[in-house]
């Protein structure tokens, strides 16, 4: 994340478990319906604490390259 990035670097994080945030309130309206409905919104989320950033290796050199596959073709009649 973020400007520069650097290839190759790793982060390690601890998980300290899981919470919700503040509660949002949700107010719908329409006016001259008699419309209005009022619901709230905890959006949960991962605390992590971060251990360590690990710098790439120096003789490493460029990361592995991914390798894609083609798909295989069907042989059969085609109608």
């Amino acid at each position: 994340m973020g400007t520069p990035t650097v290839d190759g670097a790793k982060v390690v994080a601890t998980s300290q478990g899981e919470g919700k945030g503040k509660k949002i309130i949700v107010f719908k309206y329409k006016p001259k319906t008699r419309y209005h409905k009022k619901t709230g919104h905890r959006q949960l989320y991962t605390r992590l604490v971060i251990d360590k950033i690990v710098k790439p290796e120096a003789g490493q050199g460029k990361p592995h390259k991914t390798v894609r596959r083609r798909k295989k073709e069907v042989i059969g009649s085609g109608t």
